[in-house]
C-alpha cells in the first residue's frame, strides 16, 4: 500500500495510491472482503498497453501474480491449458513452442500478460489470440467468480467484452486455451515466407525465431525506448472507400476483410503525412515503424496525447480516414 510507482512500457513515472498484488483468486477475493480495492480502481497486467495521463493515480492498482500452465485434457490432435493471468505471455508462447503445441508461435514477442491478452485480443501476422481462447475465467468487484466462453467475449479487433466500461469490475484470473498437436502454420503474412525461403524444413521453433527477428527488427525494446508497441488499429473501410484512395495511391497495402469491408495499415498512412521519425516534444514517431509513438526520454503522457492528437488529424486531413489509439489512455 502507499505511493507506489506503477509499472508500464512507456516508461512513464506514475504513482498510485495503492497498489494490490494477487497470487491466486483467494487472495484477490481477500482483498475485496476486506475493502481495499477502493473505487477508482485499475486493473493492469505488464503495462504494455497502458497511457496514464497524468503523473499520479489517485485509486487502487490491482496487478495479477497468478502463475501456472496447467494441462486440463488433452487428445492425439490438440491440447487444452489454464494459464494463471500473470504469466508473461511471451513465456507462454515459448513453453507451447517447447512442448510441441501449435497456435501460438506467430504471437511471439508480443508484451504483456496473459489476462491481458484475453482482454485485448492480442494479435500478428495473421492470428488473433481469440482463435486459441476456449474461455476467460474472472472474479468481480464483488468477489463473485465467472467464466465467459468464448463467444461470451465479444471478440472483435483488437476488442472484446472486457474493454467495454461496464465490465471493468470484472479482473481475470485465469485464460484457457486450445493448441494443436498437428503441424499448422500461418505463413502468408508479412515476410514470413520470405524469410523462411531458404531454410531445409519448417519448425515450430524456427517460425517463433523468425517471428521475433522480424518484431525486433521493427519494433524498439521498450527498456530502450518506452513505448507500447502498436499505438493505432489500422482502419477498416468500405470497399467504395478502400477504391477510391487506391485510385489515388496505386502502391497502397491493403488487406481485404470481406466483400464488403478491407482493411488499411494505418502505419502506411502515418508515413505517407510524413510524420515518420518526427518529433513532438519528447515524444516521437518511430523511425523505423509509423505505426509505434516513443518516448524520447522524458514524456509526460500529455505529449504522447498531443503527438497521437497531431497524427490523427493529418491522417484523417490526407485520406479522409479517422485512426483510433489501440493503447488506453488512463485518467
Amino acid at each position: 500500500m502507499g505511493n507506489c510507482v506503477i509499472k508500464n512500457t512507456f516508461g512513464l513515472k506514475v504513482e498510485a495510491a495503492h497498489l494490490l498484488e494477487y497470487t491466486s483468486e483467494e487472495e484477490l477475493e481477500g482483498f475485496i472482503a476486506e475493502g481495499k480495492v477502493k473505487v477508482p480502481f485499475l486493473h493492469v497486467g505488464g503495462g504494455s498497453n497502458l497511457l496514464f495521463m497524468h503523473e499520479r493515480y489517485d485509486g487502487t492498482v490491482l496487478h495479477s501474480q497468478i502463475k501456472g500452465i496447467q494441462v486440463t485434457a488433452e487428445d492425439d490432435s490438440e491440447v487444452f491449458v489454464r494459464v494463471g493471468a500473470g504469466e508473461v505471455w511471451d513465456d507462454f508462447v515459448a513453453y507451447c513452442v517447447h512442448r510441441g503445441w501449435y497456435g501460438a508461435e506467430n504471437l511471439s514477442l508480443i508484451p504483456g500478460e496473459v489476462g491481458a491478452s484475453a482482454v485485448q485480443n492480442i494479435g500478428a501476422y495473421g492470428v488473433e489470440v481469440k482463435d486459441l481462447i476456449t474461455s476467460v475465467e474472472t472474479v468481480d468487484y464483488k468477489g463473485q467468480k465467472r467464466v465467459f466462453q468464448n463467444a461470451e467475449c465479444a471478440y472483435a479487433y483488437r476488442n472484446s467484452i472486457f474493454k467495454r466500461p461496464e465490465m471493468k469490475s470484472y479482473f481475470v484470473t485465469y485464460v484457457n486455451f486450445r493448441l494443436s498437436k498437428l503441424v499448422q502454420f500461418k505463413l502468408d503474412y508479412g515476410t514470413i515466407r520470405k524469410e523462411l525461403a531458404d531454410a531445409p524444413s519448417v519448425t515450430l521453433p524456427l517460425v517463433r525465431q523468425t517471428i521475433i527477428k522480424i518484431r525486433q527488427s521493427k519494433l524498439p525494446d521498450p527498456q530502450l525506448l518506452g513505448n507500447a508497441g502498436s499505438f493505432f488499429t489500422n482502419p477498416i473501410v468500405s470497399r467504395e472507400k478502400w477504391q477510391s484512395l487506391l485510385a489515388q495511391y496505386p502502391n497502397m497495402p491493403y488487406y481485404e476483410i470481406d466483400e464488403q469491408s478491407v482493411k488499411i495499415p494505418a502505419g502506411w498512412m502515418i508515413e505517407q503525412t510524413g510524420w515518420k521519425g518526427k518529433a513532438l516534444g519528447n515524444a516521437a514517431v518511430y523511425e523505423k515503424q509509423a505505426l509505434i509513438l516513443v518516448n524520447l526520454g522524458n514524456a509526460t503522457g500529455a505529449e504522447i496525447v498531443a503527438l497521437s492528437e497531431a497524427v490523427c488529424h493529418d491522417v484523417a486531413s490526407q485520406f479522409g480516414i479517422e485512426i483510433h489509439p489501440e493503447v488506453n489512455f488512463i485518467e
